[in-house]
């Protein structure tokens, strides 16, 4: 028995021993510019991250994976330099986020220095500004949202009360529904003796899937940019042009771009959008960076559970926007109670996240013909775009566009084709096994 059990430990012991040792901040080095400002993180060891540039307002953010600071960042003196303020917060996964707010419209660049004095490793992200014309500084104030922990409380103390009331609504429903199809059924029958014969047998019409494609990025915000000249957003809107073709091509299928050409479209959109045109699945197409060229892979993004808390806040917080949750009015119900609501908005989000992994896991399956796969499962993340309750939705990082090698593959129209096919299998795989089979 002492064996087994010293077995099992040794079984266990790589889960924490071995775990990837975390990476430290020591320092955060500033050259300000107005044309070129430069800023250097002092690490004690390489680490993966990503970065990102992000309109209205304009900012830049970086992320680091598995990194945590050893400083309280003050106030940084940025007197000419073309960021006007810098912030760093925890984000999912144990990463740290720098965010670096813009004057004006900007590109980056990042890249490991040598280490030529063993002082640490050395990260540095260039931000040059892009014209000479200085927009006007966005603010925004930061709103503290303690409204979800309040629903979960308010859920423990109500929930048996809430869904007496929504079984109540229900059965209501339900009752009034099946009286109206007596009524249909009597006025059918009295018809049929009026007119003798057999019934015409009736054709059930088949339900028209839409699909929302959405090209990251577009206009000024050019998204990932390769070492060979390419940017993310012509490569996802050719990617997303090329899937909405194949998918109207199948019966029943109807595919709806976000964007159809080089230009901005901002994230709340997006989603308007897609709820605008009765999107049944919304699929995000990118693609990935980081820091060093080496990283490979595709991937598949669900929204997280800590976003769909957000968003769920959100929706209860601007009832006249979101009056309508997967067919069901909620201002039409007979009872108004906030709870009821908040009930109606997590089960919707509930139910719309299963299908959502279960959507991701068809794409990685047919992506994996065409490409090697950065993650093997779908992975969570509290990306926007994801976030409407009652669409299941997915982003997909077709590729590195920071690794040579992927970026001349993403670019050729070949491999553009075949991972649009890719993603088309996916699809259809998904709709046939869940979504056409009830």
């Amino acid at each position: 028995m002492q064996r087994l059990i010293l077995a099992l430990l040794m079984m266990l012991l790589p889960l924490s021993l071995f775990a990837a040792e975390p990476v430290y901040l020591s320092k955060l080095q500033i050259k300000p510019s107005l044309t070129t400002s430069r800023f250097t993180f002092i690490l004690t060891d390489k680490t993966h991250g990503r970065v990102k540039y992000i309109p209205h307002p304009d900012r830049i953010e970086i992320e680091l994976e598995n990194t945590y600071k050893k400083f309280e960042l003050q106030k940084a003196n940025l007197n000419g330099s073309n960021v006007t303020s810098i912030q760093s917060e925890e984000a999912m996964n144990n990463a740290l986020r720098f965010i670096f707010k813009l004057r004006s419209e900007a590109n980056w660049d990042v890249k490991f220095l040598p280490d030529t004095d063993g002082a640490g490793i050395r990260l540095q992200l260039s931000i040059m500004t892009t014209n000479k014309k200085t927009v006007s500084k966005v603010t925004r104030k930061a709103v503290k949202n303690s409204q979800t922990s309040q629903l979960q409380q308010a859920f423990h103390a109500k929930g048996l009360d809430t869904f007496a009331t929504l079984n109540n609504e229900l059965n209501h429903r339900k009752a009034k529904q099946n009286k109206n199809e007596t009524v249909l059924q009597t006025a059918a029958a009295e018809q049929a003796n009026k007119q003798p014969g057999p019934p015409r047998p009736v054709e059930k019409k088949q339900k028209t899937f839409t699909v929302v494609i959405d090209a990251g990025h577009g206009g000024k915000d050019s998204g990932a940019l390769g070492g060979n000249g390419a940017q993310e957003k012509d490569i996802v809107l050719n990617i997303a042009k090329k899937l909405a073709k194949k998918m109207n091509e199948l019966p029943n299928m109807r595919a709806i771009l976000t964007r159809n050409g080089d230009y901005f479209v901002p994230l709340r959109k997006r989603l308007s959008l897609a709820r605008e045109a009765k999107g049944d699945l919304f699929v995000a197409i990118h693609a990935d960076a980081y820091f060093e060229n080496d990283a490979t892979g595709a991937s598949v993004y669900a929204l997280s559970q800590h976003g769909a808390s957000n968003e769920a806040a959100r929706w209860l917080a601007h009832r006249g926007n979101d009056s309508e949750l997967g067919g069901v009015a909620l201002d039409s119900l007979t009872d108004r109670d906030p709870m009821l609501r908040s009930v109606l908005v997590d089960l919707a989000q509930t139910a719309t996240i299963q299908d959502s992994i279960r959507l991701g896991n068809k794409v990685l399956d047919a992506l994996e013909d065409v490409s090697r796969l950065h993650y093997t499962h779908v992975e969570r993340a509290p990306f926007v775009v994801l976030k409407a309750p009652d669409i299941p939705s997915i982003l997909v990082e077709t590729g590195f566009i920071t690794n040579p090698k992927e970026a001349k593959r993403l670019t050729d129209p070949v491999y553009q084709d075949q991972v649009a096919n890719a993603l088309r299998h996916g699809i259809k795989q998904y709709l046939q096994k869940y979504a056409l089979n009830g």
